[in-house]
């Protein structure tokens, strides 16, 4: 018969222990004293114990009694936290994300939507992710990461993508090159020039908008060498190998021998927020919330 016992009859019965008066427990319930007086005797004949010894005078615990009432506390304080739980995890307060950002995104505001985030949802444990844009795009489609922040990613019918930042777009140059010197320097100046440029797989977006500037200019870069990380890029500059087109941020990395030039037009790159439509979480939902109360209004869905 236990399975018939219902959380009420649990609160019911914690009253009348607390109060041992049927008037007062009743008036604390919200309810009146003769239907409080029938759901006590209905748990004690469902758990066929006497929990209660009353008198005209008082009303006093049995020895089951007392038992009961520490596991009737103990149930309802589990069902509270489960609640709780439920309502936190619903809200994206609790949980995992696992975030991946391609890598100078970290030279923007990512480190400060990081530590907002850690501050308004300390619940949430953080798995943060340094990852190209292409193998990005591949773990948001199967589930491997819950939220990615990534450069100039295109339209994707399985995700969802939000423009977060912009960036200007630099001409990468040693500083001995015969054309650091000059004032000002546009992408048909290097149409002579070797390049260093990203693996088309690991940023499709941002090699496709390099190739377009090009393009734009009257040729096609001659490439001589693709670098996987931008860092070995800054390098390969840095030794003399090429030129290359990179977002503003890696001037971040402080490399002495390399200058890096505007482009006229201002062309520039777009970092996104993207997730799947398909498994949407909570946790991504608090996770851009923080990311819009501190981006603002740059925001921008693509469609």
């Amino acid at each position: 018969m236990s399975d018939k016992i219902e959380l009420r009859h649990l609160r019911y019965f914690l009253a009348l222990a607390d109060e041992l008066h049927f008037g007062r427990a009743a008036s604390r319930l919200g309810i009146a004293q003769p239907p409080l007086s029938q759901q006590i005797r209905r748990l004690e004949d469902l758990l066929e114990t006497r929990l209660f010894d009353r008198t005209s005078r008082r009303v006093e615990l049995t020895d089951a009694g007392r038992a009961f009432r520490a596991e009737a506390s103990r149930v309802l304080a589990a069902v509270a936290g489960a609640v709780g739980a439920v309502h936190r995890a619903g809200r994206g307060e609790t949980g995992e994300l696992r975030v991946a950002f391609a890598a100078t995104v970290m030279f923007l505001d990512l480190p400060q939507i990081i530590r907002t985030f850690r501050d308004r949802f300390p619940l949430v444990h953080l798995d943060l992710r340094e990852m190209p844009t292409g193998p990005q795009l591949d773990g948001l489609r199967n589930g491997d990461i819950d939220l990615g922040f990534v450069r100039e990613p295109g339209a994707d019918s399985e995700l969802e993508i939000v423009t977060v930042m912009r960036e200007p777009l630099r001409i990468a140059i040693h500083v001995g090159h015969p054309l650091a010197s000059r004032p000002g320097l546009s992408v048909a100046d290097l149409a002579e020039e070797p390049f260093v440029l990203f693996p088309q797989e690991l940023a499709p977006g941002l090699h496709a908008q390099v190739m377009g500037l090009c393009r734009r200019a009257g040729y096609a870069p001659r490439v001589v060498e693709e670098s996987r990380e931008l860092y070995t890029s800054v390098s390969l500059v840095e030794a003399g190998i090429g030129v290359s087109i990179l977002p503003a941020s890696v001037e971040k990395l402080g490399w002495r021998n390399v200058r890096y030039l505007p482009i006229p037009g201002e062309a520039e790159t777009r970092i996104a927020a993207a997730w799947s439509r398909n498994r949407a979480r909570p946790v991504v939902a608090a996770f851009m919330g923080v990311v819009r109360g501190i981006v603002g209004t740059g925001m921008s869905a693509e469609r």
